[in-house]
């Protein structure tokens, strides 16, 4: 008996398996992503790019011929889902990574030349010796001056894999120096600033949602803790959004309980739901959000959100209405889509997104029409209030469609700048000057310890005005009838550039605060709360 079944053992481990073979073949055909299991007719798309390369006249460049192909049919969908070529994914991944790989030195072209205008403490080109001031002439050979130099093509050949040379030609005082700076990982920031404005209130600004941006959310907001922060004003006017989850996350540590955040849905996308799941560092305390037509996406979900359940008061201009969620999907010669594949609600169940049937130039154009409408001056000429009514959960009148309407409007500035002084911010003859300035009075810095004293202190008085149109002659600009509010208004931004060398850009926003007015606006609802 032992013998027969030896002999048959074999053969009924074979028909299990062919039986099994057969089951699994049966089971994938049945299921949705069956063609993965099942080779695709040929498409006409694809037949189209076969003749084309065995029968064109000339050589062509496929790759290039199906890239435009791809963004053709996304452009037919909607005004987000984007094309990236493999330089462009890199570019937009580096953006959103929360650093990248390069020298560690912020530039600008000034004058057809690379101008470094800042050295990262302690990073490559900090150890390398560079300098505030110093030119940079080529790099690995390839020179970087003349007009045909543009940001990106400067960026590509300073950035490169850590741990690479970087062979410079640097001049410093009218004398070209080779330098050779070993790059390195260099954070990029999304907190811009975080101080305290007085002894219970804090400010925040945020420019964008990165992989780093909770983490440096909470070591910005512990600290302030330590120093007494018992109200916030978190600014996101400006910020275009990014990572979805550091939103959520964010908007985790100012609400309680479990209540929801936002959730998602699509048709090809069930709907999901995200809920707080953690005590929060800053739940009971004041807050105040400051938004503006450029705050969209990941800055609207938390927005929404901290409005829907009345946490927060949101001031400033309506947001841009960005309510969709993009996936990216890799392509298999290294380019990607990012395609649209759900919308996101409020925890109410507001859709913000605005229209988009037509087109992505009347889409995007849609920002431009709110200033020649007077929609950014005047709160009574706000559209979104054509949109579907909901209620808050403390029973206030918000709207759907179009953004997020701020609770508290502070419309633009109307004292605009004269056509002169805009067009010397345009040009950059205004940053080159206080570029300038700063390295011929690098000393006039030191006797301040921090923002808040040379706020208080700082007179650029008539001496730096002065300077200031005697430099712009030569672009033949006299500024001899500028008013005393417009001149008043240039000298401001002049200090708040002179303490970004120095403070980066919280010295920055610490100068421009004082007469910001949204900035006032928040100080002020906050003290009646």
């Amino acid at each position: 008996m032992k013998r027969r079944f030896e002999v048959w053992l074999p053969l009924l481990l074979s028909a299990v398996m062919i039986l099994g073979m057969y089951i699994g073949y049966r089971f994938a055909t049945g299921q949705p992503n069956k063609k993965i299991f099942k080779k695709d007719r040929v498409t006409a798309l694809q037949e189209a790019l076969d003749i084309i390369r065995t029968r064109y006249v000339d050589s062509v460049q496929i790759d290039t011929l199906e890239g435009n192909a791809i963004r053709e049919m996304m452009s037919e969908l909607d005004p987000h889902s984007v094309y990236l070529p493999p330089a462009e994914l890199k570019e937009a991944n580096d953006d959103l990574s929360g650093n990248f790989e390069g020298i560690g030195v912020e530039f600008s072209q000034i004058r057809d030349t690379v101008n470094i205008t800042y050295v990262i403490e302690g990073g490559p080109s900090d150890k390398a010796g560079l300098l505030i001031g110093d030119q940079i002439i080529k790099v690995d050979s390839n020179n970087l001056t003349g007009k045909s130099i543009n940001s990106f093509k400067i960026r590509s050949l300073i950035r490169g894999e850590r741990g690479s040379p970087a062979k410079l030609d640097i001049m410093r005082n009218g004398k070209v120096l080779p330098v050779t700076v070993i790059r390195g990982n260099i954070p990029t920031p999304s907190v811009s600033a975080a101080y305290m404005m007085d002894k219970t209130t804090a400010f925040i600004k945020l420019d964008k949602f990165t992989n780093t941006t909770y983490r440096e959310f909470m070591e910005a907001a512990e600290d302030l803790k330590k120093q007494g922060m018992t109200q916030l004003i978190f600014d996101l006017r400006g910020n275009g959004g990014g990572y979805m989850d550091q939103a959520i996350q964010i908007a985790d540590e100012f609400l309680s309980g479990d209540k929801l955040i936002v959730y998602t849905q699509g048709v090809n996308s069930p709907k999901t739901e995200y809920r707080c799941k953690r005590p929060g560092i800053f739940e009971t305390g004041k807050l105040a959000i400051l938004v503006d037509e450029l705050s969209a996406s990941a800055s609207e979900i938390l927005a929404g959100a901290l409005q829907d359940w009345d946490r927060a008061t949101i001031i400033g201009r309506r947001t841009f209405g960005k309510g969709l969620v993009q996936e990216p999907f890799l392509l298999s010669d290294g380019s990607a889509m990012r395609l649209t594949i759900a919308r996101y609600y409020t925890p109410i169940g507001r859709s913000i997104q605005k229209p988009y049937t037509g087109g992505k130039k009347v889409y995007m154009d849609e920002v431009w029409e709110r200033y020649a409408t007077g929609q950014l001056y005047y709160a009574d000429s706000n559209k979104v209030s054509n949109g579907k009514i909901y209620k808050t959960h403390g029973g206030r009148t918000v709207y759907g469609g179009g953004g997020i309407m701020p609770d508290v409007f502070v419309g633009l500035d109307t004292s605009n700048y004269s056509r002169e002084i805009n067009m010397l911010f345009l040009n950059g003859s205004f940053n080159d000057f206080v570029f300038h300035y700063y390295l011929d009075n690098k000393k006039i810095l030191d006797p301040y310890p921090n923002p808040q004293v040379y706020t208080q202190k700082f007179d650029p008085a008539q001496n730096m005005w002065t300077q200031f149109t005697n430099w712009v002659k030569k672009d033949t600009v006299n500024l001899s009838g500028v008013p005393a509010f417009e001149k008043a208004k240039v000298e401001q931004r002049m200090e708040a550039q002179l303490a970004r060398f120095k403070w980066r850009d919280s010295g920055f926003y610490q100068v421009m605060n004082t007469k910001d007015t949204v900035v006032l606006k928040a100080v002020e609802m906050l003290r009646k709360e």
